[in-house]
């Protein structure tokens, strides 16, 4: 069973297209453990007033953005910069193929929700720090700020969320073969 946390206090990233240079640029991926990647997380995000050495950013546990989400070049760099941030969350409206794949195959959840509920979750952040709390097996998450509360539902495939459940495909794959 995934030992990861799914929930925390959210980064909020209103952009579409955050690809996967600016999530971990290209110049550390030489490095050879998930550790030595972690300083480095979001160092490169084009966003107006985003600053990646924020505490903002340093204590977030769940990532909210837009669409087409882990673009560009496909590397599973990506996804392990935020396993090794603590962030296992993701939440937008679509990702790029391969980095949603990396997401679940690393045991994280790549959340996607309509424009609509994520709109929803932005305009929560004007009544303080919005925090999420995810239900995998309900498949329903609340993101909560002040004393507002929003509930959400979203889809997952069965195998999916077996992936998740056992913290990975290794994990998964080592369970099962």
């Amino acid at each position: 069973m995934s030992r990861k946390q799914f929930g925390g206090p959210a980064l909020l990233l209103d952009r579409s297209d955050i690809n996967t240079d600016e999530i971990i640029p290209a110049k550390y991926l030489t490095e050879v453990t998930k550790e030595a990647l972690q300083p480095y997380m979001l160092e490169d995000l084009k966003l107006e007033g985003f600053d990646p050495a924020s505490a903002a950013v340093r204590e977030a546990r769940v990532v909210v953005s837009r669409e087409n989400f882990g673009c560009g070049s496909s590397r599973e760099h990506a996804p392990w910069v935020f396993e090794v941030n603590g962030v296992h969350t993701i939440i937008a409206e679509s990702y790029a193929r391969i980095f949603r794949q990396n997401m679940f195959n690393g045991g994280m959840l790549a959340i996607e929700l309509p424009k609509s509920d994520i709109d929803r979750i932005f305009d929560l952040q004007q009544q303080g720090q919005v925090e999420i709390r995810v239900d995998v097996d309900a498949q329903e998450l609340v993101a909560c700020a002040g004393d507002k509360e929003l509930r959400f539902n979203f889809d997952i495939t069965p195998f999916d969320k077996a992936l998740v459940e056992a913290g990975g495909w290794v994990e998964f794959a080592d369970a099962r073969y």
